[in-house]
């Protein structure tokens, strides 16, 4: 399996780091031919309207928008959850959003960079006690539809959903040395979805 970790803003090696602990295969992708090398998607934290931007200016805009359409497997974390929902509120009228996943979040709704904090979260799926959350100017998901799957909450809002092949989190996971929700995201099959390049890390 061959992961891509969006890199165009935001904690992308922290992210490439998890996936490897978990033996797979990570690259960072910063131009269409890149992406088209990856068997699943991360899009990272960052600035949500600043990726936005960068994924227009990349040439990455309309390839990521077909991967998601197409319902290959994406995990979107805090700036990566803004752009795969469905709405956005507290964002910019001209801010990209993909809405591969049918819920609302409100950008920043934890507060500002001082109200960043960590937190211990049950996640369904995940064995092997609480994961240890990084929350960094995070996103708050408001209401989810039903095909939405709530695995964690946080302060009773969604903190990790799951709906398809498609997976966000309002926090940092690549950030906590704990690669349990990478983990999940890549032992996950998924119907319908092209099939991955072989199970074993790839070495190139």
């Amino acid at each position: 399996m061959k992961v891509g970790v969006l890199a165009l803003q935001g904690a992308f090696a922290a992210h490439v780091s998890a996936l490897e602990a978990v033996g797979v295969a990570a690259f960072e992708v910063r131009k269409p031919s890149e992406l088209d090398m990856a068997d699943r998607l991360v899009i990272p934290g960052g600035e949500s309207t600043t990726i936005s931007m960068m994924l227009e200016r990349s040439g990455l805009e309309r390839p990521v928008a077909q991967w998601v359409a197409a319902g290959r497997p994406v995990l979107g974390t805090c700036a990566g959850a803004i752009l795969l929902a469905r709405s956005v509120s507290d964002g910019r009228g001209d801010q990209l959003n993909f809405g591969a996943l049918d819920m609302s979040v409100r950008r920043n709704a934890f507060g500002r960079q001082r109200e960043s904090f960590e937190a211990d979260l049950e996640v369904a799926g995940v064995p092997g006690g609480a994961f240890h959350a990084v929350f960094i100017r995070a996103p708050r998901i408001e209401s989810v539809g039903e095909s939405v799957e709530v695995l964690a909450t946080i302060s009773g809002s969604p903190a990790l959903v799951r709906s398809g092949p498609v997976m966000a989190s309002t926090f940092h996971p690549e950030l906590a040395a704990d690669p349990r929700i990478h983990e999940l995201f890549c032992t996950a099959r998924y119907e319908g979805s092209t099939p991955d390049r072989g199970s074993a890390p790839d070495q190139n």
